[in-house]
């Protein structure tokens, strides 16, 4: 299983060429970079990654090395894929020299296509709002414990929203290792799922994503109207580890670095979850007659 990352937002193709941020002056010195797990290496493998990144440059054209950047910029996916590249060549015992060359060769040094080339993503059985003939499927790979997932529920509501006849929303489980209520949580949607409010967990969960505790989850089944011992039997169960297993599975087949990663017809978008920016693209499917590539079951 590849390793997984959390992708804070992926900047839109006109965003890479803004002015670059300004990074505290401390990156050249600081060991704890955020958006940046370095568990299980040891001190002097921690060394050789933050030399690997503070000599680095980011490929986001962004003009600053890539430690540099991860800490001016939260929204570069570009530092954050080449120095997971960095802290995986180290954990796999290659040289300096390698893993230099293995950032020089990632995606992330090129900049991505708005829309990546189709995909097929299994769907069956996960939680699906909307029409199901919609012409459009946005497939959402998300974190209930990530805070850019959350803030991206406004906006993907934006989006159902003006194009209601148009769109489904079909949701996958991402939960990140380095979020210690992830896991818990998607569960916890699943046993909501199976009493049919998926989609009111969800929204309380999202909204409450730094309360994600299981005491809270029990509350919030009781306000939503769940059979609270049910749910709570099959919280603890354990029945759902094999289908987040899998969406998680599923994801990184994709390609999926982290969460938020919405697909639109299969095709991974790369740029903010924002209606503005998205209406262009989704016009463009609705007028080329596109067909949904995904469907789902509820």
């Amino acid at each position: 299983m590849q390793l997984r990352i959390e992708l804070i937002c992926i900047l839109a193709a006109t965003a890479l060429f803004a002015q670059a941020p300004k990074a505290p002056d401390n990156w050249k010195t600081i060991d704890d970079l955020p958006r940046i797990d370095m568990t299980g290496l040891t001190a002097v493998q921690k060394r050789a990654v933050l030399k690997l990144i503070r000599e680095q440059d980011c490929s986001c054209q962004c003009g600053l090395k890539t430690a540099e950047c991860l800490l001016a910029d939260p929204n570069c996916s570009y530092s954050k894929a080449l120095a997971i590249i960095a802290v995986k060549g180290v954990k796999d015992g290659k040289s300096l020299m390698e893993i230099s060359k293995l950032m020089d060769a990632s995606p992330k040094s090129r900049r991505p296509k708005l829309l990546e080339d189709p995909v097929v993503i299994p769907v069956d059985g996960s939680p699906v709002l909307g029409p199901s003939d919609a012409k459009i499927t946005l497939v959402e790979f998300s974190d209930f414990e990530c805070p850019y997932c959350s803030s991206a529920v406004k906006n993907a509501s934006a989006i159902m929203a003006a194009y209601p006849k148009d769109i489904k929303l079909i949701y996958k489980q991402f939960p990140l290792s380095m979020h210690p209520h992830a896991a818990l949580a998607a569960a916890a949607s699943l046993a909501a799922k199976d009493q049919g409010k998926f989609w009111e967990m969800h929204n309380i969960m999202f909204a409450n994503f730094r309360k994600l505790s299981r005491e809270n989850m029990l509350i919030w089944a009781k306000e939503i109207g769940l059979d609270v011992d049910k749910f709570q039997a099959d919280l603890d169960s354990g029945k759902y580890k094999k289908t987040i297993d899998k969406d998680l599975a599923d994801g990184e087949q994709a390609g999926v670095y982290g969460t938020p990663a919405f697909f639109i017809n299969g095709k991974l978008y790369n740029g903010p979850i924002e209606l503005a920016g998205l209406k262009p693209i989704l016009d463009a499917e609705l007028k080329g007659g596109a067909k949904a590539q995904a469907t789902a079951k509820k």
